[in-house]
């Protein structure tokens, strides 16, 4: 785990310190073997799930279950305007093993589309169930083709906050009629990532990965921790790799000076953080100062002797010197520009298409030629060759883009679900790796 740059100069009377974190679990370096893990498989079974595409989702959930370690906890639902629990059908998690998983196959071969989408009460439905394996890996995968059309906005808002924590959720929408900021909303407050399934012929092999990923899982409960001294407040903690996540809101206060952010369940992983700090103004003849030590803590049980058992799995600190070296005061922090100007990448994207849905043409060009002109100097080709689908690129550099037309709605929904992942910064170690 290494802070970028372990010292951050100042000139005289600057209060802001930015700081990049990255951390990546090795094979080994993830401390342990896989832990126990529970996995919800969710279904729509909405009357729009209908051919090919409920054909493709009995495929693929016959494939993830075949894919559960002897062992594992599992349930599957089926989701309409309610959950019906299709395996076990008594209610509660089977136990994995040779027959289980050959019942749930026959269960999950009835699977009929008919119904509404009220996605917010899978969601209830399924934490009801991973509550029942306390300390496990309690992940779900939610799979629709629709908008969430069986319930308000409200429910689903309420259903959300009501399930934060219990689990994590992978979403995947399939087709080109689910609304993205509907499951964005469900994976960005349940860890979990969004992506679009062009053809419904494409799920198995996503199921298959997304159990394995959580069969892989060695941490169960992981937060950032982030501790500062008296002179230093946190003002952001974001996530910027794999996808960009805000933090800032979701921390919880331990202790006056230690705060909290959830990081959700650790495999073989590697992920970014950009934490921003606010610092009273120092002078050219104080020491450096330690702005703050961060920490990934594995959480522990509290004991009755006041130990809270948290493992501390990686640290990282970061200080502040403040100097009249114009030099070494206005150096460029490389990857905190670098994870920035994705971030910026992201949010051009989403306001392009939004003014784009509301046909003005003026804004939704300027914001789509911005994000041209950030994707090619991040080096985001992905992002930009999602773009060329949507506008005429005149001038890269500059960012002068036409509005194309005819656009193709699947196309719409790659672009606005791949927005918020980003690149790797690799220019830190030998390897691209930070440990």
């Amino acid at each position: 785990m290494e802070a970028a740059p372990a010292l951050h100069y100042l000139d005289g009377g600057a209060t802001a310190v930015d700081v990049v974190v990255e951390v990546t679990a090795r094979d080994g370096a993830a401390a342990g073997k896989p832990v126990e893990a529970a996995e919800v498989i969710i279904i729509d079974c909405s009357r729009s799930m209908t051919g090919e595409k409920i054909s493709a989702a009995r495929a693929a959930t016959k494939a993830a279950v075949d894919c559960l370690r002897d062992g594992m906890h599992f349930a599957v639902i089926a989701g309409t305007i309610g959950a019906r629990q299709v395996y076990p059908p008594a209610g509660g998690l089977a136990v994995s093993g040779p027959e289980t998983r050959a019942y749930a196959k026959k269960a999950v071969s009835a699977l009929r589309a008919d119904g509404g989408t009220a996605i917010g009460t899978w969601l209830v439905a399924a934490a009801e169930l991973l509550m029942m394996r306390p300390g496990a890996v309690a992940h779900a995968i939610l799979l629709t083709d629709g908008r969430n059309e069986g319930e308000p906005a409200a429910a689903l808002d309420a259903a959300i906050a009501r399930v934060t924590g219990v689990f994590q959720c992978d979403c995947r929408g399939v087709g080109d009629d689910w609304e993205v900021e509907e499951l964005r909303k469900v994976t960005s407050a349940l860890l979990g990532e969004l992506a679009v399934v062009e053809e419904p012929t494409g799920l198995t092999a996503d199921f298959e990965k997304m159990v394995a990923q959580t069969m892989g899982k060695t941490k169960a409960d992981v937060r950032l921790r982030v501790v500062t001294p008296a002179r230093a407040t946190v003002r952001l903690v974001r996530q910027v790799h794999p996808t960009v996540e805000d933090l800032t809101s979701r921390g919880s206060r331990v202790s006056e000076r230690r705060a909290e952010y959830p990081a959700g369940a650790w495999g073989t992983d590697f992920r970014a953080y950009h934490i921003a700090f606010s610092v009273k103004p120092g002078s050219v003849t104080d020491p450096k100062m330690r702005v703050a030590r961060v920490q990934l803590v594995e959480k522990g049980a509290d004991r009755d002797d006041g130990d809270d058992g948290d493992v501390v799995l990686a640290e990282a600190e970061a200080f502040a010197k403040w100097t009249d070296d114009i030099a070494l005061s206005t150096q460029l922090n490389q990857k905190v520009a670098h994870y920035t100007g994705q971030v910026d990448l992201a949010n051009a994207i989403r306001e392009g298409l939004q003014a784009r849905r509301n046909n003005d043409r003026r804004r939704a060009e300027e914001k789509l030629g911005l994000a041209v002109q950030l994707a090619a100097a991040t080096g985001q080709a992905m992002s930009a060759a999602l773009l060329d689908k949507l506008v005429v690129v005149d001038d890269a550099a500059k960012g002068r883009v036409r509005l194309r037309e005819g656009v193709a709605a699947i196309d719409e929904i790659k672009l606005d679900t791949y927005s918020t992942r980003t690149s790797r910064d690799g220019r830190g170690s030998k390897d691209g790796r930070q440990d």
